[in-house]
């Protein structure tokens, strides 16, 4: 298959339309193209036959002299989305930034295929968009109509659209829409009006060019609150509505002067005895309505609201007429999963059970009671909404703690020798029940880094964490000791071993019974491992026969261990080394070459070029690498690694003695011009002699036999001269 690359510049298609003062951004993006994925882009502007250059990702010079105030200060930038796809962003527009925008590219392409630059037309209008909304009356009867009038103006502009909607807001509530008109021509109701459009509750009047008039008849008390009006801008783009301006303006209060039985309706909330005492135990609250004597054939329904100190109230859920749960867009997920109860515990209460209380559920929770009453059409409807105050949620002041104690239960000695340590939890103000997990990490020295050796999940499942410490998994145990405590022990510590050793222990609550949540966790003290070392102290040295060699030549490295000190037992059978080469061309790049463990078994690295290497031991000291048909890759540092391995005498275990590192040998890899030439031209030159011996030999043997005159020569007439003369 053949693939051929088209690199395509693309902006977004026709005029775009936007408001001065307004933020606006133009994005550019391209694709199908070759080179680095994050490709570079410029902007310009052209207004009439002036170009002036805009900003660009990679030269900071490139904007015009009266565009870089505006490019310094931030009003004018371009941000990478990616690799491949940047906007330009101007924060407040002006009515002088219609242009046509261009965005191109740079080539990073092999051949020039498809467009490297693409133009938008932008269109700065100026701001003319203004509300002047009448105040409502500020009392109504309950059954009288609300009149809400919003007066709309703006200068006409060609391809922009203007949409009117109303809202209300009660209270601390988040703000709901009652109608919007346009931009289309066409009318959006809130979901919380509809029954009341369709039965012709609400009525919408065009009074004349930019006076816009809501009326609401049947005023119920649910229809008190403050009144907005909202008026937007909209342009076609792409066949979508884009939103370019929005301004609002407040209306005024309503109040809505109830006239049935329901003044002395109250709402009063109730603090279940179930309040959490610790985190992760539920918490229940109640709302109890009281005074409800003269409500006749009217039906109840809640709605819960949370806040906290720094956000708006947020609607938990909410329970209709018919009992019908309406979760709110926050609280959907945990209502779902039963984390969040809303139910009817009485005709007259309603209750919230938060299942597992946490620090996050802290805060200020508010209930607010609705009635209902039936249509003409047997439809419900609301009629009066009664909040209650708010109750402030908080967990006890004091928090729960969780302190761990090292201690040292068994000391190691020496080498081979087992070493344990408990881990000792205390727990404050944490509930019956909860899990522990712990995790046992390891420093080699004070402020070295730490590694984790292993642990116990709060199912009490064990596990090898590091996975360097999975050879050593039969000497490593960690157990539960105790309802608080737990025991790590190292069977046949070795030198590596010593460090510092700590203990990290985490409560958890187990939820919706399969997911363990995190409550606590605490740090112990450092348990130091140490013990005196009477072993040998092992050295590496190399031995190379010459550390400048011709191409294609052999090269022997001689890697030997030596013991210093006064060895106790170190036999043949006592001891056995890891050996590893290395080849190095600067401080960070190090190659493994070859490598050959205590048993003898030679592993090689993959290698890319001609030459080769092995790796052989001829004394049990002694390791050789040879380089075999050296190439000029393989100049550079080369050193080897040494782990001692040594077998107790008494108890027969192996353990690892810390890794020894030789010194660092160069290996010049000479190229001889001569001695790689004159071979060649020795054997150009006898061959050139040759050819041009045999070539004169073929045309000697040619003119004799092939130019020979054949013809017969007559015999003179002339008579004999005297043979004197002759």
């Amino acid at each position: 298959m053949c693939f051929s690359w088209s690199r395509r510049v693309s902006v977004p298609s026709g005029t775009l339309v936007r408001v001065e003062g307004q933020a606006l951004s133009l994005r550019c993006e391209v694709s199908d193209f070759e080179g680095p994925e994050e490709q570079d882009f410029d902007w310009k502007a052209t207004r009439g036959a002036q170009t002036v250059n805009i900003i660009s990702t990679w030269e900071p010079s490139f904007p015009e002299q009266a565009l870089r105030g505006r490019v310094l200060s931030g009003d004018i930038s371009v941000h990478r989305l990616g690799g491949s796809v940047v906007e330009l962003r101007i924060r407040e527009a002006r009515v002088t930034d219609s242009a046509t925008y261009t965005c191109s590219t740079p080539s990073t392409d092999a051949t020039m295929r498809g467009n490297y630059d693409s133009d938008v037309q932008l269109r700065v209008i100026p701001n003319t968009l203004s509300l002047a909304p009448q105040v409502p009356v500020n009392l109504v009867t309950e059954g009288r109509s609300i009149r809400l009038h919003c007066n709309v103006s703006q200068n006409f502009t060609d391809g922009i659209y203007l949409s009117v909607t109303w809202s209300i807001k009660k209270g601390e509530v988040l703000q709901e829409d009652l109608l919007t008109f346009g931009p289309d021509m066409g009318v959006t109701v809130g979901s919380s009006f509809s029954r009341r459009y369709a039965e012709d509750e609400m009525h919408l009047h065009l009074d004349s060019e930019g006076s816009y008039s809501l009326m609401l008849s049947g005023a119920v008390p649910a229809d008190q609150g403050m009144y907005v009006c909202t008026a937007r801008q909209w342009t076609r783009e792409q066949g979508d509505w884009k939103k370019i301006q929005e301004k609002t303006a407040v209306m005024g209060d309503v109040t809505v002067i109830p006239t049935g039985g329901d003044r002395c309706f109250s709402v009063v909330f109730v603090l279940c005895v179930c309040v959490s005492q610790y985190p992760g135990d539920p918490t229940e609250l109640v709302c109890q309505v009281r005074n409800i004597s003269h409500l006749r054939g009217e039906r109840l329904g809640v709605s819960w609201f949370y806040s906290s100190s720094t956000n708006e109230p947020l609607a938990i859920a909410s329970m209709d007429a018919n009992g019908a749960l309406m979760p709110g867009e926050k609280y959907q997920s945990s209502i779902e999963a039963g984390l969040i109860v809303v139910s009817r515990v009485e005709p007259i209460a309603f209750k919230l059970r938060l299942l597992h209380t946490t620090n996050v559920d802290a805060g200020e929770y508010a209930c607010s009671i609705t009635t209902w009453t039936t249509t003409h059409q047997g439809t419900w409807r609301k009629s009066s909404d009664h909040r209650s105050r708010t109750l402030k949620v908080s967990l006890p002041s004091k928090s729960p703690g969780l302190s761990v104690v090292a201690r040292t239960v068994r000391q190691a000695i020496s080498s081979g020798s087992t070493f344990e340590m408990s881990c000792q939890a205390r727990p404050k103000n944490l509930k019956e029940g909860v899990a522990l997990s712990v995790l046992i990490s390891m420093q080699e020295g004070v402020g070295s880094p730490s590694h984790k050796l292993a642990s116990i999940s709060p199912d009490l499942v064990f596990k090898v964490e590091d996975q360097h410490e999975h050879s050593k998994q039969d000497s490593l145990s960690l157990v539960k000791t105790g309802r608080e405590e737990f025991l790590f022990r190292i069977r046949g510590v070795q030198a590596t071993d010593r460090g510092f050793y700590s203990c990290e222990v985490v409560a958890w609550i187990m939820q919706n019974g399969s997911n363990w949540v995190e409550v606590v966790k605490g740090d112990s003290n450092k348990i130091q491992l140490t013990f005196e070392h009477k072993r040998p102290i092992f050295d590496l040295s190399i031995n190379v026969f010459t550390t400048s060699v011709l191409p294609w030549e052999t090269v022997k490295m001689e890697c030997i261990v030596s013991v210093l000190g006064t060895p106790t037992n170190t036999g043949k059978c006592d001891v056995a080394y890891e050996i590893r080469w290395y080849q190095s061309w600067g401080s960070d790049t190090v190659t493994l070459l070859a490598s050959m463990d205590r048993w003898g078994v030679v592993k090689k690295s993959p290698r890319n070029d001609s030459s080769d290497c092995s790796l052989e031991r001829l004394r049990a000291e002694m390791f050789v690498l040879n380089i075999h048909g050296t190439q000029e890759s393989d100049a550079g540092e080369y050193f080897c690694t040494a782990s001692p391995w040594m077998r107790s005498t008494t108890t027969g275990v192996w353990s690892r003695e810390l890794d020894v590192t030789s010194k660092r040998v160069f290996l010049h890899v000479k190229f001889a011009f001569w001695d790689s030439m004159k071979f060649p031209l020795l054997y150009g030159a006898c061959a050139s002699l040759f050819v041009g011996l045999f070539s004169l030999i073929l045309g000697l043997i040619c003119a004799q036999c092939c130019l020979r005159d054949t013809t017969h020569s007559p015999r003179s007439r002339v008579k004999l001269m005297d043979l004197e003369i002759d």
